[in-house]
């Protein structure tokens, strides 16, 4: 370690380890993270930069019933005033609080292009307006009160409010997202009707327990509508805890055409999906035939959401139909919620919905105590100014003397020892209108007033005020203060009337008054809490269900599980004819026509495989990369013309072979093995591809590559390799498996596996030759062939075809 004692020695001459410089200035991020830009304050709601928007618009005075200003003016106070960041990450959050499909009460009035529902992003700053909404100034109401702690910017030149005052829950209202360093928030919005009720319970019963506050708060409401089919214990069991999931889908009806024919109209998506990006996935469900009862999908939508889904079939039922569209597209989605918040803008914690609502009402308490007694300061103030006012009336000519002579009239109102050079005295008061108070020394059952100090002393003299004695006003019998000298100095001549002086007297009898009240609800903890009630109510009918805007938009269902339906279950059944030529084209011919029929082919091309099939059938291809391909006969072209390529029907990569073609059999077994001799058998079940892309089963590589597909029958393998040896195994030897490389069936010194087939030792081994003849081995000669797997083998019979496969 450096000496940092040494004076000569510079700040930056000190070291320390790297393992704690680092955790220290990460943690330093971490929490300015935490603090600073991902969690919102559970007292407000909202993250820093929300809060800073809101108050430079108000600096700005942008109210809600003025006029707009330029969105880029806006987002360019906040940066150079309070938020020292991009200023397109202020216009992003800027424009999001204006967004009515992404806040539940929008705290923006945006004008010009803001988004939409879409997805589009809104126009650049220099073309967009903004003003606050009356929701906005809710949440600033009684910053001018001393509501809340202001704090230095970041350059110290000015001050912010550390909170806002927030008349209503926005936390809950608006909901809030975010993600910091190991820690992130996910709240929903929620009504402010049903928000308020809770609160006003939460007040009544401080105890209330969470599930009694379900009473009154449902679940949430989102921006968008929808429909929420999370069962009631499980949405009990989230708001407890604070964290937990939401599942949320569309709303739709069921729209008659005539005839019989119907379709479907969605209305409402769920919140923060995109439209168009649920348009391509309904599009690709389409085209997927993960939905065989969707037929087609069109976007309507105007000002509204109109999404139609067009049924395959008038038989479809509507139910089936949307509950497998639920399962493969966005119309239903999981809103996670993770109610992780500052509390006491310092403390991250996950909160239940009641520690939400308490930190809320707690800072409303604290918001009119402090406006209280900012108000109580207000008023003793003007107390002070309109005793110093209503004495001055009192006294007018005495103070129009002094301000009229004195070369110091301030101070002459509030020390001079004015009996050195006026004569002065008290006396008897001769009316109601001279009426001042009683003196101390004085005769208390009249009234008593100064002297005229020119007039002299009038009849009536009690006693004179003795030599060097500082002046009293009448109704004082000390000098004004500081303040009630200015006030009187800074008083207008046009004030000097007599119905000046009654009304600074009613005011001062209100202002009395109303202290008094304070006084009471500052020492009484449950006059606070019938105030905070009084201002929720005015909340909930400015903002609640009855105000425009204001009614859930959420509705509450439970969920109806349907079981899908199976897209041969939507194709009529009737018979075709595949024909796959070799260099990849595929077609389907109507009927079953001869299978030696000679067909048509491109130049250079011909057939390959050719059978016969029905439109219901599902077709698998193995591909040399070992990747198997379905497809739908249903969705084969017609065989009028040449067909068109696989490789467009699925993601074939060029440089891949097709091994073979053939019609997916349910419950069947596969036989599969790689030109290195390797292989496996495999449930046709499960290489079943759901996708264009197929699903991976043989593994293999380079240079082998898949050779051998076929239908496991019999209980023994025959293997021949390119060296013409062949090995007969029982199949029982061979792994059953879902993917992999396999096991070794034969081997080999130089060379790779020809072909494999399985059949019935009891049966014999039975080929073709080229001359189209069938011949048989029968069990006594194979014993020959007979070994054990992964052996060599023995050289083929006579007679075995020049090609070493077994079929010619």
């Amino acid at each position: 370690m450096a000496d940092t004692t040494d004076p000569d020695a510079t700040p930056q001459d000190f070291s320390e380890p790297l393992r704690r410089a680092i955790g220290e200035r990460y943690l330093t991020y971490a929490l300015s993270t935490i603090m600073h830009r991902a969690l919102p304050d559970a007292r407000d709601g909202l993250k820093p930069v929300h809060r800073r928007i809101l108050f430079a618009m108000r600096e700005l005075r942008l109210s809600s019933s003025g006029g707009f200003r330029k969105s880029a003016k806006i987002a360019g106070d906040v940066m150079g005033n309070y938020h020292p960041h991009g200023d397109s990450a202020i216009y992003d959050s800027m424009a999001r609080l204006a967004q009515g499909f992404a806040v539940r009460y929008p705290l923006v009035d945006g004008q010009g292009n803001f988004g939409n529902i879409d997805g589009d992003n809104p126009a650049a700053s220099r073309y967009t307006e903004a003003r606050m909404t009356a929701a906005a100034e809710a949440l600033l109401e009684g910053l001018n009160e001393d509501a809340v702690d202001f704090r230095p910017n970041y350059d110290g030149t000015l001050t912010e409010p550390a909170v806002l005052p927030a008349a209503f829950p926005n936390l809950l209202a608006n909901g809030a997202s975010g993600i910091a360093v190991g820690m992130a928030t996910n709240i929903p919005p929620h009504n402010i009707d049903e928000l308020v009720q809770a609160c006003l319970h939460l007040i009544k019963t401080p105890d209330a327990r969470d599930d009694t506050l379900l009473n009154y708060i449902p679940g949430p409401d989102f921006p968008t509508g929808g429909v929420v089919v999370e069962p009631a214990e499980s949405i009990a069991e989230t708001y407890r805890t604070g964290r937990g999931a939401f599942r949320l889908r569309c709303r739709w009806e069921k729209e008659e055409l005539g005839k019989g024919q119907w379709q479907i109209v969605v209305t409402e998506i769920p919140y923060q999906v995109q439209k168009s990006k649920l348009i391509e996935k309904l599009a690709e469900v389409i085209q997927t035939k993960k939905v065989p009862l969707l037929a087609d999908v069109r976007d309507e939508s105007a000002d509204d959401v109109r999404i139609v889904l067009e049924p395959r079939s008038r038989n479809v039922e509507p139910d089936v139909m949307m509950g497998m569209l639920f399962r493969n597209s966005d119309l239903e989605v999981r809103f996670s919620l993770n109610m992780n918040v500052l509390i006491d803008g310092v403390t991250p914690k996950v909160c239940s919905l009641k520690e939400v609502l308490r930190a809320f009402l707690d800072h409303r308490r604290e918001v009119l105590q402090r406006r209280s007694r900012h108000r109580l300061a207000k008023i003793d103030h003007r107390l002070e100014v309109l005793e110093g006012l209503i004495v001055a009336f009192l006294n007018l000519d005495r103070v129009i003397d002094i301000i009229r002579y004195d070369e110091d009239p301030k101070s002459a109102l509030m020390y001079e020892d004015w009996s050195k050079t006026h004569q002065a005295g008290i006396v008897r008061a001769t009316s109601e209108a001279d009426y001042v108070s009683p003196l101390e020394g004085v005769d208390r059952e009249g009234l008593v007033l100064f002297a005229d100090p020119v007039a002299g002393m009038p009849e009536g003299l009690d006693t004179v005020v003795p030599e060097g004695t500082p002046h009293r006003f009448a109704g004082r019998e000390d000098g004004l203060s500081d303040v009630q000298a200015d006030a009187i100095l800074n008083m207008r001549l046009r004030s000097l009337r007599r119905l000046e002086e009654l009304e600074l007297v009613a005011e001062r009898d209100r202002l009395m008054v109303e202290r008094a009240g304070i006084e009471d609800l500052l020492a009484d903890e449950g006059l606070q809490w019938d105030r905070i009630s009084e201002e929720l109510r005015e909340v909930r009918k400015q903002f609640g269900a009855k105000a425009e805007g204001g009614a859930r938009r959420t509705g509450f269902s439970e969920a109806t599980e349907v079981e899908d339906v199976p897209l041969e279950a939507m194709i009529d059944r009737e018979p075709i004819t595949v024909v796959c030529s070799q260099m990849g084209w595929i077609r389907a011919m109507s009927g079953h026509v001869s299978l030696d029929r000679e067909l048509k082919f491109k130049d250079g091309d011909g057939p390959r495989f050719m059978f016969h099939a029905e439109t219901t059938d599902r077709l698998l291809i193995l591909g040399s990369n070992g990747r198997f391909y379905t497809l739908s006969a249903a969705n084969l072209p017609g065989g009028r013309g040449m067909g068109e390529p696989v490789r467009l029907m699925v993601d074939l990569p060029n440089e891949v072979e097709i091994v073979t073609l053939f019609i997916h059999r349910a419950g069947r077994k596969l036989l599969l093995a790689s030109s290195a001799g390797d292989g496996f058998v495999v449930p046709e079940d499960e290489v079943l591809a759901q996708t264009r892309s197929g699903k991976q089963v043989l593994n293999v590589r380079s240079p082998a590559v898949a050779r051998v597909c076929r239908p496991v029958d019999g209980d023994h393998v025959a293997v021949v390799g390119e060296n013409r040896k062949v090995l007969v195994f029982p199949i029982a030897d061979l792994p059953e498996m879902g993917r992999g490389k396999g096991v070794r069936l034969q081997k080999y010194k130089d060379g790779a596996l020809s072909d494999a087939t399985t059949f019935t030792f009891s049966e014999g081994l039975s080929w073709r030759d080229p001359a189209g003849r069938t011949r048989t081995v029968g069990p006594e000669e194979l014993a020959e062939w007979r070994g054990a797997r992964a052996s060599a083998g023995r050289m083929a019979p006579r007679g075995f075809p020049r090609d070493n496969t077994f079929d010619a």
